[in-house]
């Protein structure tokens, strides 16, 4: 488990997330989102892609810093969702800068950050170096119906479908084995393992290739049936 309390000179997820301007940025940013009908990408989804991030590169025995690393660009990695849907990982990398900046944190560990924030994105990023790989892993493993924000299930979309219909997402690291693997329940009566792949494939193929970069085999499992 990567530590989160205070430490002389480092800047730690403990002061992000208790940072009023990251506060609002992230709340605002998922109003936004809401209001367009998206899945949740506030608080919640911020929490758990930092933690998801951090156990994935400790458990693979990166640096412990670097994993406190993966944690905060994992919490800030969406809040460029507060300016526009498009390219927000480009414009929340830029945003996170003034924030870590002000923070205190120091340039090279500012530039491990944003370039984590600014790759998650499957349209336009790519994992490059553990930090960003940890993140898209992270990012990408959490379809939970947890996140549903549409309160009308007969209006649900297909991303709503499918999120309502996972009832569990786990990202599973085995260090002997050099293999990461997602984990996921799907509930069919809600939505059909046919549909994940149909709005997530593009997603699989990216946490394959940050899996992939961090030199381990990616393997879904969905319903207990593992898929290559």
């Amino acid at each position: 488990m990567v530590e989160t309390g205070e430490q002389t000179g480092l800047v730690m997820l403990t002061e992000i997330r208790s940072d009023p301007e990251v506060i609002a940025f992230l709340q605002q940013a998922n109003e936004t989102l809401r209001g367009l009908g998206y899945t949740e990408h506030g608080q919640r989804h911020a929490g758990l892609v930092a933690q998801v991030s951090a156990n994935v590169l400790t458990r693979l025995g990166h640096d412990q810093r670097l994993g406190q690393l993966a944690q905060i660009a994992g919490y800030l990695h969406d809040i460029g969702n507060l300016l526009h849907r498009e390219h927000h990982a480009q414009s929340g990398a830029l945003m996170a800068w003034p924030i870590l900046k002000r923070l205190g944190m120091p340039s090279d560990e500012i530039a491990l950050v944003m370039n984590a924030i600014g790759n998650h994105e499957e349209e336009r990023g790519t994992a490059n170096n553990p930090v960003s790989a940890a993140v898209i892993i992270a990012d990408k493993a959490d379809v939970h119906r947890s996140r549903v924000q549409n309160p009308d299930p007969a209006t649900f979309d297909i991303h709503d479908r499918v999120n309502y219909a996972s009832t569990r997402s786990l990202v599973r690291v085995d260090a002997d084995q050099r293999v990461v693997a997602l984990e996921l329940e799907i509930d069919t009566h809600f939505a059909q393992v046919l549909e994940y792949f149909e709005i997530f494939l593009s997603r699989m193929t990216m946490v394959r290739q940050a899996v992939n970069f961090l030199g381990c085999d990616f393997r879904l499992m969905i319903n207990d049936v593992y898929f290559s």
